[in-house]
């Protein structure tokens, strides 16, 4: 048992590696795009906040993860349900960074979960409630995302007037570098508490934590620091498609859809519901880009993302579900 729950915890902290790589697009892509950091100063800048989340946030997400989408009695003694959710987890994320294809790794990683629950326990297995809560919000976060960013970018057009393009983003230069700071914040304080509360699950479910579920401090310091890794090493791809082919974003609209991101993130996060930093950040790129004129977000290249998020769901419940099958057929035990 001991055995197969280390090597879980290595998994977990990959797949908490790749997060931060593929994610690295929304936290670095548009500071990069507008010239205002270099790529290695970003992903730098973005480390460092992303590290230092959970002394903001707390772990409130790590506990929705842990205990709001399946019954715990599906899990508990088995560490092999984890291993499974985590295996299919970094299948498609490690794939879809490949591709350069921004993707809600948090999605990836629910899909995983749900998939050896429906096997092992049926729909009754699920929490609805707790599901339910995500799915809504895989819609309202690009959408709030989108208002947000499209009246941020209204409003700051309408305090700056007609000064010249040059004045206007020499300040912002120096503001999206705190907008980016911020955005950084949500997604370290999002997202690596998805996987702080999949570890604790596991500790939890084979004993290791007592009678009472909780999310030890080496448990949110490891987490922190592989997503920290994954975002300073980046998935460059996705941060070029991001930054670059969603719309065209000089420094004063970096600033309006980073802003609008971290306001986003840090809502839900305090509210402990786990969200796709991707979903986002996408949709205040778009609302920014919509200002100038509809035309001006690449609408193809949208619609390729939102396909690539409707699959990562229905794809990583496949995935975990097969795994932990093939895990079954083989009759390992723990």
């Amino acid at each position: 048992m001991l055995t197969i729950v280390i090597i879980t915890i290595a998994i977990a902290l990959i797949f908490d590696f790749l997060n931060g790589m593929n994610d690295a697009g929304n936290s670095i892509a548009t500071v990069v795009a507008t010239k205002v950091l270099s790529p290695k100063l970003a992903v730098a800048w973005a480390t460092f906040f992303n590290f230092v989340a959970f002394l903001v946030f707390g772990v409130t997400v790590a506990t929705t993860i842990g205990k709001g989408i399946v019954d715990s009695s599906v899990i508990t003694g088995d560490p092999l349900f984890i291993l499974s959710a985590l295996i299919a987890s970094c299948i498609w994320v490690y794939y879809c960074t490949h591709k350069g294809i921004p993707i809600s790794v948090s999605h990836a990683l629910i899909g995983g979960i749900i998939g050896p629950a429906l096997l092992k326990g049926g729909i009754n297995a699920i929490f609805y409630i707790g599901i339910l809560k995500i799915f809504i919000f895989i819609v309202l976060a690009p959408v709030i995302g989108f208002i947000l960013g499209y009246l941020i970018m209204v409003l700051t057009l309408w305090i700056w007037g007609k000064k010249p393009p040059s004045k206007v983003d020499k300040y912002y230069r120096v503001l999206q570098l705190v907008s980016s700071a911020a955005f950084s914040l949500g997604h370290g304080g999002n997202d690596a508490q998805k996987t702080m509360g999949i570890i604790a699950i596991l500790l939890f479910s084979t004993g290791y934590l007592g009678g009472e579920f909780y999310v030890p401090l080496w448990v949110v310091l490891s987490a922190q620091s592989a997503i920290s890794l994954g975002t300073l090493f980046g998935g460059w791809n996705v941060i070029k498609i991001m930054g670059t082919k969603l719309t065209h974003l000089k420094p004063v609209g970096g600033f309006c859809a980073e802003t609008a991101g971290a306001i986003t993130l840090f809502g839900v996060t305090l509210a402990g519901i786990p969200v796709s930093t991707t979903h986002t950040i996408t949709g205040a790129i778009m609302g920014v880009g919509v200002t100038r004129r509809v035309s001006a977000v690449k609408w193809g290249v949208a619609s390729n993302i939102v396909t690539a998020w409707i699959f990562t769901i229905p794809a990583a419940i496949g995935l975990s579900a097969l795994i932990y099958w093939i895990f079954t057929l083989l009759h390992l035990s723990v």
